[in-house]
């Protein structure tokens, strides 16, 4: 199985400095990153490891549940999922994720909407990113269009 990698580019002090995170192994891109935004209701423009952990958390849950919804037999139509990822305080002191909300909405022919959100959980147990994620409290929202 392959090896993803990624790197940042810091310059600057924790409350005024600012990275870079280069995406190595795709390529795809490279997005700023900095503290001030990271902790400010407004992003403007920048990205923070809360994002990114949310868009592999969203894509990986997306495949999980596809996978498993046709192994049962039920091949999605179209799945939308969205995941939101906390910032807060450790009280042991800094900062820590203390949450993570996924939500899924499926277009899914043949399928009741109780084996639905039963395949949906079942995906957020097995999907290789909330297993890495199991130390952080993870909730689901599960329904059908």
């Amino acid at each position: 199985m392959p090896t993803r990698t990624a790197r940042t580019a810091w310059n600057g002090s924790f409350e005024e400095g600012a990275g870079q995170v280069e995406l190595s192994s795709s390529g795809a891109g490279t997005y700023t990153v900095s503290f001030p935004t990271r902790s400010a209701d407004d992003a403007n423009g920048t990205t923070s490891p809360e994002e990114l952990i949310a868009a592999a958390h969203s894509s990986c849950y997306a495949m999980q549940l596809s996978a498993l919804l046709g192994q049962a037999g039920h091949a999605p139509d179209a799945l939308h999922v969205s995941v939101e990822v906390d910032l807060g305080p450790d009280p042991a002191g800094g900062f820590r994720i203390p949450a993570i909300r996924v939500a899924v909405e499926g277009e899914v022919a043949g399928i009741d909407e109780a084996r639905f959100v039963e395949i949906a959980e079942e995906a957020k147990a097995t999907c290789p990113v909330s297993k890495a994620l199991a130390g952080t409290e993870i909730s689901l929202t599960a329904s059908l269009a």
